[in-house]
């Protein structure tokens, strides 16, 4: 590496990488500017572009500032110093205490030019602060566990301090409003909604549902998919708490007789902030409430932590990076549709591109991408969205679902016209997808034309790592099932359910994607163009390699992912 002389306005992480020849100064300088103007570091920034990995930048780093290298993976929890620093400073600047000895602290960062987060650790502990070098997608792991802001240390102070819970709208509220916010603005209320909200984040939970009846009153988590009650507080708070969460999500808390939907944001920290979609309903006894629960983390986990095999996942990434043309995912509401397309909309979001989306509603938010709601009450629906992107001059369109005859066309004529567009169907696999798409009434040789790739999915429970326990299946079950024959040997160990404190005696931890992935190549074109049936395009795909849902939930039991029961489950066929 040659030095090179630098600007004045270079910093940190920026002025370094530029010295060393690794970014140019322009480079640098709008690397920089951009990490400025979306609120996050520059490390941060640089490795969403994904100009290098987090292996390297780490390694650059120790060299650079002569630290001291350390992975994270061989860290053991059970020597982690327990309470010396704040949490919520730990979340602020990034860093990992990961050993204390005497007056001496050693803690681990990714962007060792950060030296203020040394000198606020030093000052709150007094202790010799020493930094180590770590790679920075292993420290959020650490963090999370350690001392993040959805931790339970968190959730001790909602008894001395509120939260700050802002508006989506940047409108302030009316007096009426907040007249109404003064009379329902109970602490024990407030407190016990704001625990309720926290739990749910803490426990992985994609919702939360408030339902009221004749003589109770329950509050729901769905955890992996399922609902489990969580608690049922007196009747007589029903009320308060409904008003309570449609003042913070800017609904008409005067109306009951009709379904609202509004939105809020969680501010846990100066980086971390939870979004919630909120729906009423009213019911017989009152007014259920739904709050959806939307972490824009999970767009930007990365596509290879999702569950493709290592094949479907080529397939898609290669379809992806084409400069035209059409990817569709197909799956069930809840089946991680819009997840999948944010990871790939995280892939593609680089400074050169001009991405716009149009949802209904937009559920997850990333920098750097334009994103429109859909308003079916002031004209905005699907099909003007498109219209209005084709003369935005767009590089990639993302359309949150393909719902009638309106919209098809016009994604697949952007398709044709140079611009990559990704969506959703409701479908049952992806071979569905393409007859689904011509009985809308889209010409067949244009859909032929335009589809690239099409991704059907579910989301199943994931075994809990701790407590699977292996299982003999009798070889009927598992022929009856969809195994071939020759999986019936003892290469691989078949695993179920049992049941412990860190899964909450389910068996099951997280969730696992099984995907379809079909490219539509020159066989299942032909097979287009001549309105050939579903039942057709699948026995050619199968043909050409590509595994169904099921096929592909079985590979997740040889993996020893997930039960059979759960693929029979999500896949039944």
């Amino acid at each position: 590496m040659v030095a090179v002389t630098v600007s004045a306005n270079l910093t940190g992480l920026c002025r370094a990488l530029v010295t060393q020849g690794l970014l140019t100064q322009e480079e640098g300088e709008t690397l920089q500017n951009q990490a400025r103007g979306s609120g996050e570091s520059s490390l941060a920034h640089l490795l969403r572009t994904r100009r290098f990995r987090a292996d390297q930048i780490a390694a650059f780093a120790a060299v650079t500032f002569g630290l001291p290298f350390f992975n994270l993976d061989a860290l053991d929890p059970s020597i982690l110093p327990k309470g010396p620093v704040d949490p919520k400073l730990l979340a602020k600047h990034r860093v990992l205490p990961i050993a204390q000895r005497g007056n001496r602290m050693f803690v681990a960062l990714s962007d060792p030019s950060n030296l203020q987060a040394l000198d606020d650790i030093k000052f709150q502990t007094s202790l010799i602060v020493e930094a180590v070098v770590v790679e920075d997608d292993k420290l959020g792991r650490w963090l999370d566990q350690y001392g993040s802001v959805t931790e339970d240390s968190i959730l001790k102070t909602i008894e001395t301090e509120d939260l700050n819970l802002e508006f989506t709208d940047e409108e302030a509220l009316d007096a009426a409003t907040t007249a109404a916010a003064v009379d329902i603005d109970d602490a024990p209320v407030v407190k016990y909604l704001q625990k309720m909200m926290l739990d749910a984040i803490n426990s992985g939970a994609s919702d939360i549902h408030f339902e009221p009846y004749e003589k109770t009153y329950r509050i729901r988590y769905r955890l992996d998919g399922l609902l489990y009650e969580i608690a049922q507080p007196p009747l007589a708070i029903k009320e308060k708490i409904a008003s309570r969460i449609k003042i913070i999500s800017r609904l008409d808390i005067s109306e009951k007789r009709v379904p609202q939907d509004g939105r809020m944001k969680l501010v846990l920290s100066r980086n971390k902030a939870i979004d919630f979609r909120v729906s009423t309903l009213p019911t017989l006894y009152g007014e259920k409430i739904v709050m959806r629960i939307l972490d824009s983390t999970s767009a930007t986990m990365g596509i290879e932590k999702l569950g493709y095999e290592p094949d479907q996942l080529k397939l898609l990434t290669d379809a992806i990076a084409r400069p035209y043309g059409m990817v569709l995912v197909t799956g069930p509401t809840g089946s991680g549709k819009t997840v999948s397309l944010y990871s790939c909309l995280n892939i593609l979001n680089q400074p050169g591109v001009n991405i716009s989306t149009v949802e209904d509603p937009v559920e997850i938010q990333l920098a750097g991408i334009n994103q429109v709601n859909v308003n079916e009450k002031a004209g905005l629906d699907f099909a003007t969205a498109m219209k209005a992107f084709l003369r935005q001059d767009p590089d990639i369109i993302m359309v949150g679902e393909i719902r009638d005859h309106e919209t098809g066309g016009i994604a697949i004529t952007a398709a044709q016209t140079g611009h990559m567009v990704l969506s959703t169907l409701h479908t049952n696999d992806a071979p569905a997808t393409l007859t689904r798409l011509i009985n809308m009434g889209i010409p067949s040789y244009n859909v032929a034309a335009s589809v690239h790739i099409i991704t059907a999915q579910r989301l199943g429970r994931r075994l809990c790592p701790n407590c699977r326990q292996p299982v003999d299946i009798p070889p009927e079950a598992l022929l009856s099932a969809g195994f071939a024959e020759s999986d019936l040997d003892d290469s691989w160990q078949a695993y179920t359910a049992k049941g412990c404190d860190l899964c909450k005696q389910t068996g099951y931890k997280g969730r696992v994607g099984i995907y379809q992935v079909m490219p539509v190549g020159e066989e299942i074109h032909r097979l287009i163009l001549r309105n050939a049936s579903t039942l057709e395009i699948a026995q050619q795909s199968e043909r050409e390699g590509v595994l169904n849902l099921r096929q592909a939930g079985l590979l997740k039991v040889k993996q020893g992912l997930t039960s059979l029961e759960e693929v029979l489950a999500v896949t039944n066929e």
